[in-house]
């Protein structure tokens, strides 16, 4: 049999679940007090405080036994009672038949009943339950039932609300004192983890390491590791630019000399093998740079999606606007994600003969759709199309015609770098390559 399972009704979030461990303990304390310790306390209590009466009572029996008549049972029985500070009647009415009456959330009248039935022989009923304030009881003697009330505070300790009270007060100003602690331990935890949430996404907040040791650690090890990574992105692309504009020098000589020979169709072939070359170079290029050198802004994705279906139609390409749901402004990186589209685009219209981009908000992010009428790219090839310099077969190549296998590595890597993904799949509506480019918001 499968035991059930607490994991999924926990808190998730690391100050829930240290709330949790800090108010489970007072509450198990104040239960183990309340129940243990002072139910049984005063459960004692009210044990020898009942037999005390019962010993009086006994003493108004043997008195009211001893009388020849009722009128002198009825004299002993009055004078009796007001030395005992009691109420007697004698006769009286006999109770109706049934338990001992009493409220249910009575616990102390239950030791009271039990111990005037173990003590007093004579006893008929006991009544706590028509006046709670007192105790009326029926005793059998040979003069007939005879009625005794008495105050309930003589046989029970009255419930310690001022102890409870106390007790409750001093655990919610514990628990109070407990939280700002426990917040401000808890604090840099969460700041820390935002500014990783942030760097994830491509942003480098402010962020200075404070909290508890550990913590600190923590904090300066993430710095360092940032500043390693931002250094690392930085040598990278200052090294692809020099490469690319060392390159560019001796293209832009060969394009020069190429233009002062005759218009052949040896000179055209090698005009487009220069093309190409300086084709390959931007590409190489924009990999390397990614989206490292802009900064986020606020932007309407709906506005870049417009802009990127608007300039393939004016490129002569057959690209359709789809569906845009939703609206609102995202932080984003708007030419890396332009350029990221752009390859989506361009790749769909290169295999297909059509393609449709859409737009879809989600709570936490937003979904950049890209649907063509290609071949599509098989299930099991999906994860390697998205690594860089991989190259398919002739059906589905993404960066056929002089390509590297970049153009779906870039936008796998802006997608990254916003804290999304670029996800492949089959269009349900056109029937080749769904490809979906998913950010944070």
């Amino acid at each position: 049999m499968q035991q059930p399972r607490l994991k999924p009704y926990l808190p998730r979030s690391l100050f829930g679940r240290a709330a949790l461990i800090l108010i489970v303990p007072i509450v198990t304390i104040q239960l183990v007090v309340s129940i243990v310790f002072i139910q049984r306390h005063f459960e004692g209590v009210t044990r020898q405080m009942t037999r005390g009466v019962t010993i009086e009572l006994n003493y108004l029996l043997s008195e009211v036994a001893e009388a020849e008549s009722q009128t002198e049972a009825q004299d002993r029985a009055a004078r009796m009672a007001r030395a005992l500070d009691m109420t007697v009647a004698l006769p009286t009415d006999p109770p109706a038949a049934g338990p001992d009456p009493r409220p249910f959330w009575d616990w102390s009248g239950r030791e009271v009943i039990l111990s005037l039935r173990q003590n007093l022989p004579p006893l008929v009923s006991v009544d706590l339950l028509s006046d709670q304030r007192r105790v009326q009881m029926v005793l059998d003697t040979r003069h007939g039932p005879m009625g005794v009330t008495l105050d309930r505070r003589r046989v029970s300790a009255s419930n310690p609300h001022q102890l409870l009270v106390l007790m409750m007060v001093a655990s919610i100003v514990l628990t109070l004192i407990s939280y700002v602690f426990l917040r401000n331990q808890l604090s840099p935890i969460s700041r820390l983890a935002a500014a990783s949430e942030a760097f994830g996404r491509g942003q480098s907040v402010a962020y200075r390491p404070r909290g508890a040791t550990e913590v600190r650690v923590a904090g300066h090890a993430f710095l360092d590791m940032r500043a390693r990574i931002e250094r690392q992105i930085e040598q990278r692309t200052l090294l692809l630019s020099g490469v690319s504009h060392d390159l560019r020098t001796p293209l832009t000589r060969m394009k020069l000399g190429l233009s002062l020979l005759p218009d052949d169709e040896e000179t055209a072939s090698l005009r487009r093998d220069v093309t190409d070359m300086e084709r390959l170079v931007d590409e190489f290029l924009a990999f390397a740079r990614g989206d490292a050198m802009e900064e986020t802004e606020l932007v309407d994705p709906g506005h870049l999606v417009t802009r990127a279906v608007d300039n393939a139609q004016r490129a002569g390409q057959a690209v359709d606007l789809g569906p845009c749901d939703g609206s609102g402004l995202v932080a984003l990186r708007p030419q890396a994600v332009m350029r990221a589209l752009e390859n989506l685009i361009g790749n769909a219209v290169r295999y297909g003969s059509r393609a449709v981009v859409s737009l879809t908000y989600t709570e936490r992010t937003i979904r950049l759709t890209v649907e063509d009428d290609g071949p599509g790219i098989a299930k099991d090839r999906r994860d390697e199309a998205l690594q860089p310099f991989v190259r398919l077969d002739d059906a589905r190549n993404p960066n056929r015609g002089g390509g590297v296998g970049l153009g779906l590595s870039i936008a796998a890597d802006i997608a990254r770098s916003h804290g999304g993904s670029l996800r492949l799949g089959a269009s349900a509506d056109l029937g080749g390559l769904r490809a979906d480019l998913v950010l944070a918001r």
